[in-house]
């Protein structure tokens, strides 16, 4: 991929991240006020995010793994239900998915 080419498709994802935005921005306020608009909008992020975590932990390539990653989440959940501070969270999730892949 040629530089130019790299930076028009930089442009043009920016420009429809913008659009995206805009879009959002003018959704009338009737419209996100209906309570189930509103129930989308809540559970949505949480949703994506676990979609996201689920093919980062679980996939490598087109194929489905158990290894570190997955110990590493279930040390992270673990800590969140005991109510842990973030940095514990974390750290204990990337200590944990560390020494199991050194093992």
């Amino acid at each position: 991929m040629s530089a130019t080419a790299l930076w028009l498709a930089v442009l043009l994802t920016a420009a429809g991240c913008y659009a995206l935005k805009v879009a959002g921005l003018s959704v009338p306020r009737a419209v996100l006020e209906r309570p189930r608009v509103r129930r989308v909008a809540d559970l949505l992020p949480v949703a994506l995010l676990s979609a996201l975590v689920a093919v980062q932990v679980l996939a490598d390539g087109d194929r489905l793994v158990l290894d570190g990653r997955a110990a590493g989440l279930a040390v992270a959940v673990a800590l969140l239900l005991l109510r842990a501070p973030f940095l514990v969270v974390v750290a204990g999730a990337a200590l944990t998915a560390a020494l199991l892949r050194a093992l």
